[in-house]
């Protein structure tokens, strides 16, 4: 069992070095590259202002902010949640530069980029010469964007683990086999159905001279020849 975290956030702006602070983080936890379901989730309070092109962005004000946490109060957590693992992210370098400096000005070290797997460096290889967005990925894999009306930390992790199962071919993964030559779809998948039934098919008089008929015009058929 592999476990890595798909993680996104929001910022005042785009230079953490300038200044900016992260508001918002999400991350997902993933098994195999899959989702699990367990999730985190913090808006935080950036002890600055939000200027409004930005806001336009991600429609997050500072007065939504009010009584938020400070980085410094949920970075344990979100630590924890990260574990050890690896680290996914779209355009993974940006997230990875505002999360260091925000764990920098709390003492913490920076996360380690070797961690660092950057969906946004496998779409390319995928989709060379494309536009690699996160909105043109999910119109290019058929994937859901009605919600997406400004960007939102939690919103856009859920999508990217959509893209990212697509980009890795994990909706196939159940359907290889496993080293031991058993199925590696989970047993309880095959529980929730029950067993098959059995439905021998018995064709018609008609069917079988059709059938007849048909290979007769056939030239050297090996159905006439056993």
């Amino acid at each position: 069992m592999i476990r890595s975290v798909l993680f996104d956030t929001e910022t005042t702006g785009l230079d953490p070095m300038a200044g900016d602070r992260v508001i918002e983080v999400a991350a997902l936890e993933l098994v195999n590259d899959l989702p699990t379901g367990r999730h985190f989730h913090a808006l935080v309070h950036p002890q600055r202002d939000i200027p409004e092109e930005v806001i336009r962005v991600h429609g997050i004000t500072l007065a939504k902010l009010e009584g938020k946490p400070l980085f410094g109060e949920i970075a344990d957590e979100l630590l924890e949640f990260f574990g050890d693992g690896r680290l996914v992210a779209h355009n993974a370098p940006f997230d990875f530069g505002f999360l260091n400096a925000e764990f920098s000005r709390v003492g913490h070290p920076p996360l380690d980029a070797a961690r660092m797997v950057d969906t946004l460096v496998l779409a390319k290889k995928k989709f060379p010469g494309m536009p690699n967005n996160l909105d043109a990925l999910c119109r290019r894999f058929g994937i859901d964007l009605s919600e997406r009306t400004t960007h939102n930390a939690l919103l856009d992790c859920r999508l990217l683990a959509e893209v990212y199962v697509e980009l890795t071919g994990g909706r196939q993964r159940g359907l290889s086999l496993a080293d031991s030559g058993q199925c590696s779809m989970p047993v309880a998948s095959y529980e929730a159905v029950g067993p098959r039934t059995p439905r021998p098919i018995t064709p018609t008089e008609a069917e079988l001279a059709a059938h007849t008929a048909f290979v007769a015009r056939l030239k050297e058929a090996v159905w006439g020849m056993m």
